[in-house]
């Protein structure tokens, strides 16, 4: 399994949070509602890739 970050507001953290805590089942919930809503990606996604894996780690060097 693998651990994943995932920026949230805060509101919906706190409700997350309550629900794992009670249930545990969020990463039930969240499997379930992927294959409800299994449908492709549109195709204008990643048509702008650039081939460049670092670009996130240089977002802040000034380059324009």
């Amino acid at each position: 399994m693998k651990q994943t970050t995932v920026y949230l507001p805060e509101e919906i953290d706190n409700s997350l949070n309550s629900i794992a805590q009670m249930t545990g089942l969020i990463q039930e919930a969240i499997q379930k509602y992927l294959l409800r809503t299994n449908q492709p990606l549109p195709q204008c996604v990643g048509m702008g890739a650039s081939g460049m894996r670092n670009l996130s780690e240089r977002d802040e060097d000034g380059i324009d």
